[in-house]
């Protein structure tokens, strides 16, 4: 029997985007999954259009009040029954090897945290040729300058790390933030070099807002992590560059 494999997809209004994304998960090879569609609060038809796929392996949970994603992904690490947890956003696709690969490659590498390559796609999910291609595997202090782990991506072995660990921090880039909490305490994230992943980047996404996005890494900085304005100038250049030439 193949281990359950928990996939949390946080949901806020993306009625246009849902659809294709459960799609993606129903089109894995491998099956054994349970897909926890945490729905913050949308206004739209967001619940109507997951609720449509009637597969018992879906599971709807609907916040009480608009919190974010890192609460509504906390509330999906509470309720996981897989051995495996992994993250999905609401406009993001996967490749139908996804599952499969990944797991293979953890087993492989008995780890406990693994990301994968990914590719930047247009407002429609049709690719841009851009692939990030990840690091073969990443500590706390390569990190730091190296955000190459993208959220979608992330896969976790519940039978080598505990869930509190998991659990993100409400701040801003929470992901971020996370992944680095998890570093700090002594894991190594694997790098799977096989692009998996469709990052749809929507034009009004959070992340197209380039100012804003410098500001909050510069306050995971000094805020979140309390790197001296040395060690965060460092971390930051190095980010931005980067950031950029993933872009290029």
């Amino acid at each position: 029997m193949k281990d359950l494999v928990s996939i949390i997809v946080p949901m806020h209004n993306a009625e246009l985007y849902i659809s294709k994304t459960i799609q993606s998960v129903m089109n894995q090879t491998y099956q054994n999954w349970e897909l926890l569609l945490i729905d913050d609060c949308s206004a739209d038809q967001t619940l109507q259009v997951a609720a449509a796929f009637g597969d018992s392996r879906i599971v709807v949970v609907q916040q009480e009040s608009n919190m974010g994603a890192a609460i509504a992904r906390n509330r999906g690490i509470q309720i996981a029954q897989g051995r495996y947890l992994a993250y999905l956003d609401a406009d993001d696709l996967w490749k139908p090897e996804k599952l499969e690969n990944q797991i293979a490659f953890m087993e492989k590498k008995q780890a406990a945290f693994s990301f994968t390559n990914y590719e930047f796609a247009d407002e429609d999910a049709i690719g841009t040729g851009k692939i990030v291609h990840v690091p073969p595997s990443l500590t706390y202090k390569q990190a730091l300058s190296n955000t190459t782990i993208f959220t979608s991506t992330v896969m976790f072995d519940l039978t080598r790390i505990q869930k509190p660990l998991l659990e993100m921090p409400r701040v801003k880039s929470e992901d971020t933030a996370s992944w680095w909490n998890i570093l700090k305490s002594g894991y190594t994230a694997w790098g799977l070099g096989e692009n998996l992943v469709t990052y749809r980047r929507p034009k009004k996404s959070l992340s197209s807002n380039k100012f804003e996005a410098l500001l909050r890494i510069w306050n995971l900085y000094r805020k979140v992590e309390g790197l001296s304005i040395f060690k965060s100038c460092a971390c930051f250049v190095l980010w931005a560059i980067r950031a950029v030439l993933r872009r290029i």
